[in-house]
């Protein structure tokens, strides 16, 4: 008898993980390589339950005698660190994207003169299923409001796009591509207060009033799972801004960045001859105090926004603005800028993280749209935010629908343009 490792993520346990373990407990001991969130994260979507649940959850099962953490997707650092006897396995690993793993864990056991146990997949049982299954049921307040926090400390970058209606939403909740590397999704929806108001034909004026722009996010808290960050503009006053704060926790919204300007609004990417002034330090820094003060939980997060750069500073005031920021409670830094060259964006950042190693940093790269999420990764961002693509998409496509039928008298054209009847039903559960 000896040391047998099976990883697992331990999200869903279902008769297959069960019968696994029983499996392997024929051969020894079993110790069960956990996956960390990050581990996880970085190439699926982000489990429902942190490793600490997990954790509790799987050392309790019948039959494992330790649970280890496996802070890789591959398996081969814990096994060359504990040196089983055996790995167990589910022979589903032998197509698809796991295959190459599959054949440098045969190589490393063989090398640590350990064997490869593979045993027949569970029939019935599909875990993506389960998972789309339980995404369907939907989410909590609690769960969706953590969501950003475990997502910033597991993801390598968080990708966030924008959302500014039901529809929107559930493309976003739903949109992923498979690469070489795992399954690239969006983490999360960015709710603009441009383009919710652009949505409805109106002018992007300063939000006190959050009535309106509740009900378009009621309508994708409805009928999405994913944490939202909310664009609260200025915030208001700062008596406002901690009812905001307290409106928006309630419902599960995870953050809020609020903007260091004030007078009368006008998009941060404007030409250059809109002149945006800057609120006084003293005030800002009272106004992120007085909304953190509100909050109720530990997971809600009050993120500054800088205009200092679109607003012709140099990248020294917008560093001196945000240590102030930081100091008065902000949970993360935005910094904005127009230039596309993303010269200052990536100073200010390499900068900012040689003063802060652990605090979020926030960048939306519209203007500066050539580089990567690893370039900017790289220059210390955590969480990137597509501002308003959904919407600048969504503009033309119609627009040229309408078009084409007035050319032609008949809509027989535009079907090519359009989305299949079926597809619209299938779309939404219970349409049918």
């Amino acid at each position: 008898m000896g040391l047998v490792y099976l990883g697992i993520t331990g999200d869903i346990i279902h008769p297959g993980i069960i019968n696994i373990i029983q499996e392997a407990t024929k051969y020894g001991d079993v110790m069960i390589g956990l996956l960390t969130d990050s581990a996880i994260a970085s190439h699926k979507r982000l489990p429902y339950l942190d490793y600490g649940q997990r954790l509790a959850v799987v050392e309790y099962i019948k039959g494992v005698s330790r649970v280890v953490p496996q802070d890789e997707w591959s398996y081969i650092p814990n096994l060359r660190k504990y040196k089983p006897d055996f790995i167990i396995h589910g022979d589903d690993w032998k197509e698809g994207p796991m295959s190459t793993l599959r054949d440098q864990v045969f190589a490393v056991m063989d090398e640590l003169g350990g064997k490869v146990i593979e045993v027949p997949y569970t029939k019935g049982i599909d875990s993506t299923a389960l998972s789309e299954q339980m995404k369907s049921i939907g989410t909590t307040p609690e769960i969706r409001l953590k969501a950003l926090r475990r997502l910033i400390a597991a993801r390598p970058i968080v990708r966030i796009m924008e959302a500014h209606s039901g529809l929107s939403g559930v493309i976003v909740e739903h949109a992923s591509v498979e690469m070489e590397d795992g399954i690239h999704c969006y983490d999360g929806m960015w709710s603009s207060s441009l383009t919710d108001s652009t949505s409805k034909g109106k002018p992007d004026i300063e939000a006190v009033d959050l009535t309106n722009r509740l009900q378009d996010l009621t309508n994708i808290l409805e009928c999405t799972t994913k944490p939202i960050i909310f664009d609260g503009d200025t915030g208001g006053l700062a008596e406002h801004f901690a009812f905001t704060v307290r409106t928006l926790e309630r419902n599960g919204i995870s953050a809020v960045i609020i903007e260091d300007k004030q007078g009368l609004k006008k998009n941060s990417l404007f030409g250059t001859d809109v002149v945006q002034q800057l609120a006084p330090v003293e005030d800002f820094c009272n106004k992120i105090s007085t909304g953190k003060r509100a909050q109720v939980t530990n997971d809600f997060m009050v993120i500054a926004r800088l205009e200092s750069l679109i607003a012709g500073g140099t990248v020294d005031e917008a560093l001196a603005r945000a240590k102030a920021y930081v100091v008065a409670g902000a949970d993360g830094i935005m910094i904005h800028s127009k230039k596309k060259d993303g010269h200052e964006i990536k100073d200010f950042c390499t900068r900012f993280r040689e003063l802060y190693a652990h605090i979020p940093l926030v960048l939306v790269p519209t203007t500066y749209n050539q580089f990567t999420e690893r370039e900017l990764k790289a220059w210390g961002a955590n969480i990137v935010i597509y501002a308003n693509h959904m919407l600048r998409a969504s503009y033309p496509a119609m627009k040229q629908v309408a078009e084409t039928i007035l050319s032609h008298g008949r809509s027989l054209e535009a079907d090519a343009q359009c989305m299949p009847i079926k597809q619209i039903l299938d779309l939404i559960p219970g349409t049918r």
